[in-house]
């Protein structure tokens, strides 16, 4: 790893902790708020690749467990970790790695469609299948509730992963970061 790998890696830690500043909208049922940060989750992947990517969401939890209020509403701490967002935040690595992964192994035929596929695939259904599950543990309700209550977060995601992959191409289009 050189100087520019991590200067990337902390520059998308603080751009998860600038999208941490819109406020958070909750949905009482799961208490798991709504927030921009899943959006910086693929953007990382997408425009960094899976190493750096992943790297950068590992930096911004481990800041947020110091207690550092970088979540959106300014929660942090090792708390937030136990509580049902949990799930959702340790799969911010995975998702960020998958969508990264996916990007650098299709690069040459990226465009808006294969990067909002893959923002899909790594940042809404890699995310849900880790986060879904932590929200029925930590909230003591059935699978079945936690994924119901999971689907009002659905269609701010779908936004979120098109709004994302046109960042992605733009950026390979411009400024590329993945080396192929």
């Amino acid at each position: 790893m050189n100087t520019k790998d991590i200067v990337f890696i902390a520059l998308f830690a603080a751009l998860m902790a600038a999208l941490g500043i819109f406020p958070p909208l909750t949905i009482p049922a799961i208490g798991v708020p709504i927030t921009a940060q899943s959006m910086g989750v693929m953007l990382a992947g997408g425009i960094l690749g899976s190493k750096r990517g992943a790297l950068s969401m590992v930096l911004f939890l481990v800041l947020v467990g110091i207690g550092f209020p970088l979540l959106s509403g300014g929660r942090g701490g090792l708390g937030v970790f136990a509580g049902p967002s949990g799930g959702f935040l340790i799969g911010w690595i995975f998702a960020a790695y998958s969508v990264g992964f996916l990007t650098e192994k299709y690069w040459t035929k990226l465009n808006i469609l294969i990067a909002g596929l893959f923002c899909i695939l790594g940042g809404v259904v890699l995310l849900y299948a880790i986060g879904v599950p932590w929200v029925a543990y930590a909230a003591s309700i059935p699978l079945s509730k936690a994924f119901i209550g999971s689907m009002g977060f659905v269609p701010g995601d779908l936004i979120k992963a098109i709004i994302a992959a046109s960042i992605i191409v733009t950026v390979k289009r411009s400024y590329p970061l993945i080396k192929r």
